[in-house]
């Protein structure tokens, strides 16, 4: 494992390489999901040109509107699912894009403070870009010093910093989870199973739709099984949407066996350099015939 550094102006935190077997070759990047705060985040994942959030912007906002009741007294609900340090969020819900975020978090005045002064700064910065119609996001993540740096600066109204993977979900969770209408899934897909997804989507009181980003070298089947358990038809978008581009051969040669494996051709996407993503939106029949999924992939 790689040595996560104290936190602070010039803190470093190293990238892991899996060492065996083949498919998990993938870089590890977890000394920069539970730090104080996203600068370490923003740093490290800049160069490798990732992306995802900044796709999903746009594809969350669509979801939003088609699922949106029109009444500002009763906003939509969203639970984010790795949610980290609340950028779905931050993306979701604020005049922002996932450039000025980097921009931002890299910049020599966010280096030089402290996380209490980050805080107070995002607070700011935040409530000044709140959109008119923001969405109520509930944030649920294992890495707990995110979560709360999140609920801290107001990006996430609720946040739990919980593994459904390996415990159910506490009371608090469960009741927060009644009124959810959008589960979003940006990065982390490949670690959730039923285990995460059957207690929240018992706990709704109404219809919920699933929106995942999917990596292209992992299977989305399983949970996909589980979501029809509860009525939600799943289908994949078209277009796929770049990730990140790879950090070495290793990783570029793991990416394209596995997307081979699976049927699919890496040209023009891992073959050029980047894991790709796929849009799968689970949703219950009806919606499906009402809203074509082509109408919300822009």
């Amino acid at each position: 494992m790689s040595e996560v550094q104290p936190n602070g102006p010039g803190a470093s935190v190293g990238v892991e390489v899996a060492e065996a077997p083949a498919a998990h070759a993938m870089a590890r990047f977890d000394a920069i999901y539970d730090q104080p705060d996203p600068r370490a985040y923003f740093k490290v994942l800049g160069p490798l040109a990732y992306r995802t959030p900044g796709h999903a912007q746009h594809v969350f906002r669509r979801l939003k509107r088609a699922l949106s009741t029109g009444s500002a007294a009763t906003p939509l609900t969203v639970l984010d699912l790795c949610c980290s340090y609340g950028i779905n969020a931050a993306l979701l819900n604020h005049d922002v894009t996932l450039e000025d975020l980097y921009d931002r978090y890299t910049s020599r005045e966010a280096a030089s403070m402290s996380t209490a002064q980050l805080i107070a700064w995002d607070r700011e910065f935040f409530a000044a870009r709140r959109l008119s119609d923001p969405a109520r996001v509930i944030g649920l993540d294992t890495a707990a010093r995110a979560v709360a740096y999140g609920r801290a600066v107001g990006l996430l109204a609720d946040g739990f910093a919980e593994n459904l993977e390996s415990a159910p979900p506490g009371p608090a969770l469960c009741r927060a989870a009644r009124d959810v209408r959008l589960i979003t899934v940006t990065g982390g897909s490949s670690f959730l199973s039923h285990r995460t997804f059957r207690p929240l989507l018992s706990a709704a009181r109404r219809p919920v739709w699933v929106a995942s980003f999917v990596l292209r070298t992992a299977s989305y089947v399983n949970v996909a099984q589980c979501l029809a358990a509860f009525g939600l038809a799943t289908e994949r978008a078209e277009p796929t949407f770049p990730q990140r581009r790879f950090i070495d051969e290793r990783e570029r040669r793991y990416a394209i066996d596995a997307v081979v494996a699976a049927g699919l051709d890496p040209g023009g996407k891992e073959g050029d350099g980047h894991f790709h993503t796929a849009l799968h939106l689970s949703r219950p029949t009806s919606d499906v015939v009402m809203t074509p999924l082509d109408t919300l992939v822009p």
